[in-house]
C-alpha cells in the first residue's frame, strides 16, 4: 500500500474479499486498508468494484503519499523539478483525464473531485515546503503521519507564535552580523542560512514540557553552535566576545585546565514555558563532527535511568547534523543501530540534518551516493521529514510534528532542513572557489528573516515598524554588552558539583598516594557469593554451567580460591548491595569473550535469560548487557552515560582489546582529555583484554603504549593487573572515591584461570587495591629488581622456581598511570643490595609501558640517591604488534624469560 503496490487488477480477487471483512468488522483490518476503504463507497449491488481509472487514481495518491517529496520545494536556492514517479503516465492516466471526477479524492478531502482538483490538493499537501518521506516505516506510523500532513489548517501558527518565530530570527541574525562586523574573518561557523533551527529549537521545548519533557540534550557540531548556545541556551552574549577579545579565564583558577574553542563548549540552563521548566543541556564537542552523536544519546539515556522514566518521554535527546557529516559518518549508522537496542535505547532521537549543500569545500554529490543527505536513516526504516529552510513555519511545523512522533512511538525521526551556509566553511574562507554559481544565487538571497518578515506584512500579521524596531532594539543591545564587554571582560564559570556530581570534587596529587577504602563485611560477602552461584527453581542451566555455579558457591564461602570472573562479580555485588548500579556492555559481555563472567545465564530449555545481581538491591540497576557490533558508537555512548552519572560504576568491555583502535577518537577527544578541556569528568571504565598467547597480531595486544601517551596530569587511571582481589578493588576504587577518573585496565586472558592467578576472600573483604605487589624473596640476597606488569609474571615467577634464583626480585607494577613513584620508591628501598633494575615487558620496546616508565624509574632512582643500572627485557622494535605464529611466539617468550634468568 504504501508504495502502491498493494492494489492492482490483477490481485482484485483479494481486494473484494478484503472488502467483505471491512463491512463486516473494519478493526479486522490492517490500518492501511482501512484508510482505504473508509469514506469511499466502491460497491455495486452489494459487491467491491472499482473501474480501471479510480484505480489509477488510488495509486496516483498512494504515490504522492510516498514520493510527493522528489517533487516539494525543498531548496531555498533551485526550483523543483517534476518527478517522473508523480507523472500520469506512469499510473495510465493523460491530461484528458484532469477533468474526470473520481469517488478516490474523499481520501484527501476531495470525493467526487476533478483529477485536476485531486493533484493539486496532493501537490500542497505533499509537495510543498514540507514533504514526508517515511514509506518504509510501520502502517500505522504511515497512516499517522500522513494523518498529520492531510488534517487541514494543521499546523498553523497563531499570532504570538508568529511574533516568537520572528523575534528568534532577528536575534539570530543580528548577533551574526554584530560579530561578522565586529570580529572580521574570524570564525564562528555561522548559522545563516538556517537561521530557522532557532525557533525549532524554541519549537521543541515549549511543545515539549506540555508533553511530558522535562529534560532535553543536544549534540552538536560547529554549524550555528554559538548562536544556539546564545539564543537558545541563554549563554551570555558577553562570553562570546569575550572569547573574541581574547582568552577568557576561570573565575576560580583550575591546575590543568586549558580550555577549548568557543565552538566546542556545551552549556546547561533552563528554559520556561508555559507549561514548565525544561533543562537543557548542550554537549562538549570536538571537531570530530558526530561523535557527539553517541556522547549526547549516553547522556540522555543516563538522566532516564536517574529519573526512572521507563517510557522514555521525559529526557528527548536533539542531534543537529552536517549534511555531508550525516551522509558520510559511519558514527551516524552506528547510533542509529543503537536506537531500538534494549540496553542503549533513549525511546527516539530527534535527528535535525542543516543540509547546507555542501560540505567543508565539496560539493553535495560527492559527499553521498544518494539523493538527500538524510538517506542513511532509511537503514532503520525512520521517518524523514524534508523542510526548506526558509519558511520558519514550515519547518517549525516540522519539529512539532517530529516531537509529538517521537512522543507516540518511541522511535527516531529526522528533519532534513535543506538550507544554505551564507559565508565560507567559516568566515575566513572563499567559497567561490569551489562553489561559484552556489555563492551567486546565495548572495543575492534575502535572509530567512527578511522572507518572514515580508510575509508577515503581506498577510497583516504586523507591520513593517515592528519588524524594523525589533532588529534595532536587538542591534542596540548587543552593542551595549559589546561596549560592557571590553571593559569588564566575563570569567568563565567553573564547574559546579551538583545534580548528579554533589558530594564530589576534583583530584589532587595527594589524592593517588592515599589507598581508598574498599573493605567489606565478609559475612555479606559469602552471601553474595552464595546468590552468584544460585538460580532459581525450575530453571535450567546450560550442563556445563553447573558445575561452574557449584564452585562459585564454594568460592563465596571460602571453601576454594577465587578466581577472576568471581572476583569481578563479587565486585559488581557488593557495590549494588551499597547501594551503586552497575552498568556493564561490549560484545560479548554477559558470558565475557573468554566464558569467564556468566554475569547472566540463559535456561537450556526456554532460553529465559537470568542474571543472579539483578535483584539484590532494588534501589540500585544491574545492566550487563551485549551490544551491537561497534566500538566507536558503543564507547561514545558509555561515556556519556558516566558523565552524567558518576554514582553508578559504568564499564565497556572490548571483545579483545586490540579492537579499541576503532573507538580512538572517543579516547583521545573525551575520555583523555575532556576534563583538562571542558572540566567534563568520567569515571568509566574501560576492560580491555590483553596478553601475549600466540593469538597473532589482532588478540595480543590492547595498544598500552597509546593509553600512556595519552597520561598525563591524572587524567587516567591506567592498570595492568594480576589477581581477582586486585580487579575486585580496583572496581570498588572507583565508587568510593569521591572524585572520578576512567580507568583503563589491561584485562587478561590465560590469567582468567591460571592456577596461581587467585585470591582469598578474605584478601576481598579486608584488603585494599595495591598500586604495586612486592616479592616475598629474602631482601639480603637481591640484587636485580624486575619490574614487570600483566600475565608475565607468573611466567618469569615459574622460571625463578625452576632456575632458584634468589637474587632475582619480582615486582609487579599494577598502575602504571599515575605512577606510584612513592610506592616504587619504598620497593627499591627495601632491596638495599640491588644493583640492576630491570623493566620486563611482553610488548615490542617500541609499545607496551617501557617507553613511559623508563623516564619515572630514572627519576626514582635519581631523587632517592640509589645507583642502578637500568636494563630493558622483551620484543625488540616492531612495527606489528605480535607474530602470527605460535612456534615463533613461544621461541620470543622463551628469549625475554632467558635475558633475564640466563640459559
Amino acid at each position: 500500500m504504501n508504495n502502491s503496490s498493494g492494489i492492482n487488477r490483477a490481485n482484485l480477487e483479494y481486494i473484494e474479499q478484503l472488502y467483505a471483512d471491512f463491512k463486516s468488522n473494519p478493526d479486522s483490518l490492517a490500518v492501511e486498508w482501512r484508510s482505504f476503504f473508509e469514506g469511499v463507497e466502491f460497491a455495486q449491488e452489494g459487491k467491491f468494484g472499482m473501474s480501471d481509472k479510480e484505480l489509477a487514481v488510488f495509486q496516483l495518491i498512494q504515490a504522492y503519499r510516498a514520493e510527493g517529496h522528489t517533487e516539494a520545494n525543498l531548496n531555498p536556492l533551485y526550483a523543483p523539478k517534476e518527478s517522473e514517479l508523480l507523472s500520469l503516465k506512469r499510473f495510465g492516466l493523460s491530461e484528458k483525464d484532469l477533468s474526470a471526477k473520481f469517488q478516490v479524492g474523499s481520501l484527501i478531502g476531495k470525493q467526487g473531485a476533478t483529477l485536476s482538483d485531486i493533484i493539486a490538493q496532493l501537490k500542497k499537501i505533499y509537495c510543498g515546503t514540507l514533504a514526508l518521506q517515511a514509506a518504509d516505516a510501520s502502517p500505522k506510523e504511515v497512516q499517522w503521519l500522513q494523518t498529520e500532513f492531510e488534517t487541514a489548517n494543521a499546523g498553523k501558527l497563531s499570532l504570538d507564535d508568529k511574533k516568537n518565530a520572528l523575534s528568534s530570527l532577528t536575534k539570530a541574525e543580528t548577533l551574526e552580523k554584530f560579530v561578522h562586523t565586529r570580529y572580521v574573518g574570524k570564525k564562528r561557523f555561522s548559522v545563516e542560512g538556517a537561521d530557522s533551527i532557532l525557533p525549532m529549537m524554541d519549537t521543541l521545548v515549549n511543545k515539549g514540557t506540555g508533553l511530558q519533557v522535562q529534560e532535553v540534550f543536544v549534540g552538536m557540531a560547529h554549524r550555528g553552535r554559538v548562536n544556539i548556545l546564545v539564543n537558545f541556551f541563554g549563554k551570555g552574549e558577553e562570553y562570546v566576545f569575550g572569547d573574541f577579545n581574547g582568552p577568557l579565564e576561570l573565575a576560580e583558577p583550575v591546575e590543568g585546565f586549558d580550555g577549548d574553542v568557543k565552538y566546542h563548549l556545551g552549556y546547561v540552563s533552563e528554559k520556561k514555558t508555559a507549561n514548565g521548566t525544561c533543562k537543557v543541556t548542550m554537549a562538549y564537542n570536538p571537531s570530530h563532527l558526530e561523535t557527539v552523536n553517541a556522547v549526547a544519546v549516553g547522556m540522555a539515556r543516563a538522566a532516564q535511568d536517574a529519573l526512572g522514566d521507563n517510557t522514555r518521554k521525559k529526557v528527548v535527546p536533539v542531534l543537529i547534523h552536517g549534511d555531508a557529516a550525516f551522509a558520510g559518518q559511519g558514527i551516524v549508522q552506528e547510533v542509529l543501530q543503537m536506537a531500538g537496542v534494549k540496553s542503549h535505547t533513549v525511546g527516539g532521537t530527534i535527528h535535525v540534518i542543516l543540509d547546507n549543500q555542501v560540505g567543508f569545500t565539496t560539493n553535495g554529490f560527492d559527499t553521498r551516493s544518494t539523493r538527500y543527505a538524510s538517506d542513511a536513516a532509511k537503514m532503520t526504516f525512520t521517518p524523514v521529514l524534508h523542510v526548506n529552510g526558509d519558511d520558519v513555519e514550515s519547518a517549525v511545523r516540522a519539529m512539532d510534528i517530529a516531537l509529538r512522533y517521537r512522543q507516540e512511538f518511541g522511535k527516531d525521526v529526522v528533519i532534513n532542513l535543506i538550507c544554505y551556509r551564507k559565508y565560507g566553511h567559516n568566515e575566513g574562507d572563499e567559497p567561490a572557489f569551489t562553489q561559484p554559481q552556489m555563492y551567486e544565487l546565495i548572495k543575492a538571497h534575502q535572509t530567512v528573516r527578511e522572507i518572514y518578515g515580508k510575509k508577515l506584512v503581506a498577510e497583516g500579521s504586523l507591520d513593517q515598524k515592528f519588524i524594523d524596531d525589533l532588529y534595532q532594539k536587538a542591534m542596540d543591545r548587543l552593542q551595549s554588552i559589546f561596549e560592557e564587554t571590553k571593559k569588564t571582560a566575563p570569567k568563565l564559570k567553573n564547574f559546579k558539583f551538583e545534580g548528579p556530581w554533589k558530594g564530589l570534587r576534583r583530584a589532587t596529587d595527594a589524592d593517588f598516594e592515599k589507598p581508598a577504602n574498599t573493605k567489606f563485611d565478609i559475612n555479606t560477602l559469602k552471601k553474595i557469593g552464595e546468590k552468584i552461584g544460585s538460580f532459581p527453581e525450575g530453571f535450567t542451566p546450560h550442563p556445563k554451567l553447573i558445575k561452574l555455579l557449584e564452585t562459585r558457591k564454594n568460592m563465596g564461602a571460602g571453601k576454594d580460591p577465587i578466581d577472576w570472573g568471581m572476583g569481578e562479580l563479587l565486585a559488581y555485588g557488593t557495590l549494588l548491595h551499597e547501594g551503586s548500579s552497575v552498568r556493564l556492555t561490549g560484545e560479548d559481555c554477559v558470558r565475557g569473550t573468554f566464558t569467564h563472567r556468566h554475569a547472566g545465564m540463559y535456561d537450556f530449555k526456554t532460553g529465559k535469560a537470568y542474571f543472579p545481581l539483578a535483584d539484590l538491591n532494588p534501589k540500585a540497576n544491574l545492566l550487563v548487557a551485549e551490544s551491537i557490533l561497534s566500538e566507536y558508537g558503543v564507547l561514545g555512548f558509555e561515556y556519556g552515560y558516566s558523565n552524567q552519572d558518576p554514582r553508578s560504576l559504568v564499564m565497556w568491555e572490548a571483545q579483545f582489546g586490540d579492537f579499541v583502535n576503532g573507538a580512538q577518537i572517543v579516547i583521545d577527544q573525551y575520555i583523555a582529555a575532556a576534563e583538562s578541556k571542558w572540566q567534563q569528568m568520567s569515571g568509566l571504565v574501560m576492560l580491555l583484554p590483553h596478553g601475549y598467547e600466540g593469538q597473532g597480531p589482532e588478540h595480543s595486544s590492547a595498544r598500552l603504549e597509546r593509553f600512556l601517551q595519552l597520561a598525563a596530569q591524572n587524567n587516567l587511571q591506567v592498570c595492568n593487573l594480576t589477581t581477582p582481589a586486585q580487579i575486585y578493588h580496583a572496581l570498588r576504587r572507583q565508587m568510593h572515591r569521591d572524585f572520578r577518573k576512567p580507568l583503563v585496565v589491561m584485562s587478561p586472558k590465560s590469567l582468567l584461570r591460571h592456577p596461581r592467578a587467585v585470591s582469598t576472600l578474605e584478601e576481598l573483604a579486608n584488603g585494599q587495591f595495591q598500586e604495586v605487589i612486592a616479592d616475598t624473596v629474602d631482601k639480603s640476597k637481591v640484587d636485580t629488581v624486575v619490574f614487570v606488569s600483566g600475565k608475565l609474571y607468573y611466567e618469569l615467577l615459574e622460571e625463578r622456581e625452576k632456575t632458584k634464583k634468589d637474587n632475582i626480585a619480582l615486582v609487579r607494577l599494577e598502575q602504571i598511570y599515575p605512577f606510584p613513584a612513592k610506592q616504587v620508591t619504598e620497593v627499591l628501598k627495601s632491596y638495599p643490595k640491588a644493583k640492576t633494575l630491570i623493566w620486563a615487558q611482553e610488548e615490542p620496546k617500541n609499545m607496551g609501558a617501557f617507553q613511559n616508565v623508563y623516564f619515572k624509574f630514572v627519576d626514582v632512582v635519581g631523587k632517592a640517591g640509589m645507583k642502578l643500572g637500568f636494563e630493558y627485557a622483551g620484543r625488540p622494535e616492531r612495527s606489528s604488534p605480535a607474530t602470527g605464529s605460535t612456534y615463533r611466539h613461544a621461541i620470543e617468550q622463551a628469549e625475554i624469560i632467558k635475558s633475564i634468568f640466563g640459559a
